[in-house]
């Protein structure tokens, strides 16, 4: 199975950049992750830092993948984060939004987990699918029929380091991958600046998730008003076979439908 990856990270006009990425493509398995450090309380930096690194070390990517062992890795991720905390009065409230994405290579299968509202997209024969929940104030309202105009958007209920210790992350059920594949892993100063659609049709018009990327960064910048502060913003592209052709043949079809051949 063919991966290829690009990730971005952007400090925005904050003071610094509490995002982390990371990586690991073994010879079985594969994981990727985005964390986003919780604003508001000291040392986000430092909960994202702990859980990317914490995970990476902990995932075996010569190995096969299973729900427990994924259920395993952010756990330890969220143990490690409270162990800090008790040992830190500074850091005692410290949190951070995980997404993460594992990839089973010799079975082709997926499985993602996140904590907070850094999200994941599975884009699939031309179309988009944001497959995580926010575990947000905003998300709780809309799931309930409430009205969410005035709320702000980044409070959220739960994230790593975050609420009950019994709480768990979400995970998926097992998935499926199919040759042409796109994954998106971003967090919140990501998808804030960039549309579903447009972030759909920028796959229609690239050949690389490095261009992917740089596209939609672009449409980020474009789309930031005068004067405005621009959130810290990370992403991580992970494309299984060649979904540019995937797209393309897709756009085709469309188009066909659209404008058929004549005689």
């Amino acid at each position: 199975m063919n991966i290829t990856i690009a990730s971005t990270s952007n400090q925005g006009d904050r003071a610094s950049n509490q995002d982390q990425t990371g990586d690991v493509i073994g010879e079985r398995s594969a994981c990727f992750v985005v964390c986003d450090g919780v604003a508001g309380f000291p040392g986000g930096d430092v909960a994202a830092k702990i859980a990317r690194s914490s995970l990476m070390a902990a995932f075996d990517g010569n190995a096969h993948l299973n729900a427990q062992s994924i259920r395993d890795y952010v756990n330890h991720a969220n143990h490690s984060i409270r162990q800090q905390q008790k040992v830190s009065s500074e850091h005692s409230r410290m949190g951070t939004t995980l997404v993460s994405l594992f990839i089973d290579r010799d079975y082709g299968l997926a499985y993602w987990a996140h904590a907070g509202d850094s999200r994941l997209y599975l884009f699939r024969r031309g179309y988009l699918y944001h497959v995580t929940t926010d575990h947000s104030l905003v998300q709780q309202m809309k799931d309930a029929g409430h009205q969410t105009e005035g709320i702000n958007s980044n409070i959220l209920y739960f994230a790593l380091g975050m609420g009950d210790e019994q709480r768990d992350a979400s995970y998926s059920d097992v998935v499926e991958i199919e040759d042409g594949d796109a994954f998106l892993l971003c967090t919140d100063g990501f998808w804030h600046g960039v549309t579903l659609e447009q972030m759909q049709q920028s796959l229609h018009m690239v050949n690389t998730p490095d261009e992917w990327l740089t596209l939609m960064q672009q449409i980020i910048k474009n789309g930031q008003p005068e004067n405005g502060q621009q959130d810290n913003f990370s992403a991580l592209a992970v494309w299984v076979g060649s979904p540019q052709d995937t797209t393309l043949l897709h756009s085709l079809s469309e188009a066909a439908q659209f404008f058929p051949l004549r005689d």
